[in-house]
């Protein structure tokens, strides 16, 4: 019988995939009536397309209702107008008295404060506008909006990470920081941090994902017409990221693998799919993602059994079984590995109230 572990604190290492809620505690925006209010702080210099991430990304999660379960705000650090990287005028809903509200607080990246690179103090309206948020509010850093979090102090003695073109900058200045340039983001409970554009999308789909579960957060994916899900411990580049046009991809084998999850799938019969040698597609492989296609398998397996658990109510030893895993026993080893939860514990807190039924064949 599963056992009845509560979902525990998030994962405080390198890579977290996905942590749960604090016991005792609901996820945050899950079961009070009002949206999860998330305050965006733009500062000069800011990049539009990692300002818009949170707005985007939250504002395509929904509840059964079609009721917004994220209410984004985008502020500044007096309420006034600042200039983007881009040349036009950010115009702020808010100051800062929505960072004072806010139960998270999302930092984009800002290319207008030099100052932070050499470990600089922050503007002192700014430095205001930070102190004055709540204890407890959940921090969020993406890309170089990790300075930010680093000048305040709020980063000392806890594992971080940012663009992996600004770590040696980075920890120069801020050596008191765990920084981990080699991941997409990194989840410490209350304060999290991406690399750089791209990986704060990654890293608002995975906060979804721990606060309403990974359905939630697929839906926001396909709203947003992007993968649902990338490991926090992805690397944040790869050395060849597009296949040389003579060479052939791992692409057709990886959505067939997709396909087949609840099938036994060695590396030969991948190989012999993408009609490689095991050398050349294994290195093939790990250049397109960045991962082996073991680590791979294991990642779409553990969503694909999420996700059952989470809209079905089939016994965990047939999640196990459909989602490739093997037995019970497996599929709770791996869960508390990557996770940290049982699958019991993970289904109580995601599971949807009324789960299909579904037939429980094991062929």
């Amino acid at each position: 019988m599963d056992d009845e572990t509560t979902p525990g604190a998030a994962d405080q290492t390198r890579g977290t995939t996905d942590p749960t809620p604090e016991t005792g505690d609901p996820a945050p925006g899950a079961t009070d009536p009002r949206p999860h209010r998330v305050a965006v702080l733009a500062l000069p210099g800011v990049p539009p397309f990692e300002l818009g991430i949170p707005s985007r990304v939250f504002g395509s999660v929904q509840d059964a209702e079609g009721r917004p379960l994220y209410e984004v705000t985008v502020c500044t650090a007096d309420g006034a107008p600042v200039l983007s990287d881009a040349g036009f005028v950010v115009q702020p809903a808010a100051g800062p008295e929505a960072l004072a509200a806010a139960d998270t607080v999302v930092l984009p990246p800002t290319h207008a404060m030099p100052e932070l690179g050499r470990g600089g103090p922050l503007p002192s309206d700014v430095a205001a506008a930070i102190a004055g948020i709540r204890s407890g509010t959940r921090l969020v850093s993406i890309c170089s909006g990790s300075y930010v979090l680093a000048a305040a102090g709020l980063l000392d003695g806890r594992p971080a990470t940012t663009h992996w073109n600004l770590a040696l900058e980075f920890r120069r200045a801020y050596p008191e920081v765990k920084l981990d340039e080699e991941v997409l983001f990194v989840d410490d409970g209350d304060v999290l941090t991406s690399a750089g554009v791209a990986a704060g999308v990654d890293l608002c789909l995975h906060i979804i994902r721990r606060d309403h579960g990974a359905a939630a957060a697929n839906r926001a994916a396909r709203m947003c017409v992007v993968p649902p899900w990338r490991d926090g411990g992805q690397a944040q580049f790869i050395d060849r990221p597009v296949p040389e046009p003579t060479l052939a991809s791992t692409t057709a084998t990886r959505a067939w693998a997709l396909e087949h999850l609840g099938e036994q799938l060695t590396l030969a019969r991948l190989a012999e799919h993408a009609r490689m040698s095991l050398r050349s597609f294994t290195r093939r492989f790990r250049d397109e993602v960045g991962m082996t296609p073991v680590q791979w398998l294991t990642a779409q397996r553990l969503e694909l059994a999420k996700q059952l658990l989470e809209t079905t109510d089939l016994p965990v030893d047939l999640v196990a079984h459909r989602a490739g895993i093997g037995s019970g026993n497996s599929l709770r080893a791996h869960m508390r590995t990557a996770f940290g939860v049982s699958p019991a514990a993970y289904r109580r807190a995601f599971g949807a109230s009324d789960p299909v039924a579904v037939p429980e064949r094991t062929g």
